[in-house]
């Protein structure tokens, strides 16, 4: 009797424990089962959100555009009463650039809230893109600087946390989580308070760190699509333009009884600051001009279009270089920006006459080559007194510009440059200088203006360094023939 009662009585303990272990493998399969669900949700919500991101990526929304959908998708998917996303300065501080719902501000606040919860809401925004936190300072502020998440389940007992008076602002519990993308910290994504009134869970703080990783990554990609389509803006308006200035430049000189012209133009950038212009003011007399206008890009080109416009009227109505100058200059002094100015060598021809009459505007004399009877070259520099356009005012200007007259035969010929063609540098920054820019002219004079031209275009091209920034180069080249 007693075995038999041993036996039952181990049977059934036997039993209970089957039982038991079987309770515990099926609670574990369900908390794995559990566990597996809680992964695919997030998966989705992760994948969903990327979606969006992607989405809003291509559509090129601005930065603080991505930061809201940021904290809405954090407040969605986590069920938290408010969220925000502060964003780490150039100087390492941080500020609340983003927000939704009442998030409660990380100082102590000197003002109360209104009573209308969009006022309430408006304000707590201002508040917080004004608080400027300390890298270090509180739990933003350290999340920021060791790059690690911070999850308070219990805020009410955790010191860290500032105490609002306000009911409305009272934290029960919270999730912060870095915005890092290649070990760079971006800002710190912040939830607070589940709308269930429970607290965060660890599922939450998984959620919150994924949405916070994949968000650097969205905001990465966001900074290099943003630059892009800036980039492809500016090529499109730098194109447009460049369009605009080749209108223009003249394409090809006037014809003109006794004189064979040629002008190559090569700008530095899309757009350059140099122009030059040619005017048929009679049978015999023919105008030429060459500018640089200082800076680049298309404030210069803007610059360009109006001197050029301005000038073409003025050299209809006078026939007198300086005093074309003049009426430029008192022109400009209006318009032109305090950091501007225009250097201009402005000729007229006179095929009757065998002259030249010139002003010059602070820009580099123009060069004037002859040939003797004893077939020796002289090379002439074409000085003159007179200031850059635009740079004083107009009477100082006018005691300074003068016309200068030249002769100019048959077989004479004139270069235009502009200090581009100068001012090139080889491999030990030494200059093309004017000296070697003559002895080329003084070689080629028997040269057309179009050959001698190319031929020192190649010269410039051969004798410039590629490390070095060139300027826009622009040569006119006439001949007397």
């Amino acid at each position: 009797m007693d075995a038999f009662l041993f036996l039952l009585a181990g049977a059934t303990v036997g039993t209970l424990g089957c039982l038991y272990f079987a309770q515990i493998s099926k609670r574990k399969l369900a908390a794995l089962r559990d566990e597996k669900i809680r992964l695919q949700k997030e998966k989705e919500i992760i994948v969903d959100f990327m979606h969006n991101l992607a989405v809003a990526i291509g559509e090129g929304v601005a930065r603080k555009d991505l930061y809201h959908r940021i904290v809405h998708t954090a407040v969605m998917t986590t069920g938290a009463m408010s969220a925000c996303v502060y964003e780490k300065l150039n100087n390492g501080k941080l500020q609340g650039i983003a927000t939704e719902g009442l998030f409660p501000p990380q100082r102590r606040m000197k003002d109360s809230l209104g009573e209308e919860d969009s006022t309430r809401a408006s304000f707590l925004e201002k508040i917080l893109s004004s608080e400027i936190l300390e890298e270090g300072e509180g739990i933003v502020g350290e999340v920021a600087k060791t790059g690690k998440p911070v999850f308070v389940a219990n805020a009410q007992s955790d010191p860290r946390i500032v105490k609002h008076p306000d009911p409305a602002l009272a934290v029960r519990s919270m999730v912060y989580s870095p915005l890092v993308h290649d070990d760079s910290i971006l800002g710190v994504l912040v939830v607070a308070n589940p709308a269930s009134g429970l607290t965060f869970s660890e599922m939450d703080l998984s959620l919150v760190n994924s949405l916070a990783e994949q968000s650097a990554l969205a905001i990465k990609n966001s900074d290099a699509m943003n630059l892009r389509l800036e980039k492809s803006r500016m090529d499109s308006d730098l194109g447009l333009a460049k369009e605009v200035q080749e209108l223009f430049l003249a394409q090809k000189s006037p014809e003109s009884k006794g004189l064979d012209v040629d002008a190559q133009y090569l700008p530095s950038s899309q757009v350059g600051g140099d122009f030059y212009d040619f005017y048929k003011l009679s049978p015999t007399k023919f105008g030429v001009c060459i500018a640089d206008v200082s800076g680049k890009g298309v404030p210069a080109s803007l610059l360009m279009a109006i001197c050029q416009t301005n000038l073409r009227h003025y050299v209809s109505k006078t026939r007198s270089p300086s005093a074309v100058l003049k009426e430029l200059n008192l022109d400009l002094e209006k318009r032109i920006r305090e950091d501007m100015f225009i250097t201009l060598f402005l000729a007229i021809i006179d095929t009757q006459a065998n002259t030249a009459t010139y002003a010059r505007a602070g820009h580099e004399p123009a060069l004037l080559a002859k040939q003797g009877e004893d077939d020796q070259i002289a090379i002439d520099k074409l000085h003159g007194d007179g200031m850059a356009l635009g740079m004083v005012p107009a009477e100082i200007f006018d005691e300074t510009i003068e016309d200068k007259v030249v002769p100019f035969e048959k077989g004479n010929v004139m270069v235009l440059f502009t200090d581009g063609v100068t001012e090139a540098e080889n491999e030990d920054r030494e200059e093309f200088g004017q000296d070697r820019l003559s002895e080329k002219l003084s070689s080629r004079i028997r040269l057309k203006p179009n050959e001698f031209n190319r031929r020192l275009l190649s010269d410039l091209d051969e004798y410039s360094s590629a490390d070095h920034d060139r300027d826009d180069v622009t040569i006119v080249t006439l001949k007397r023939v």
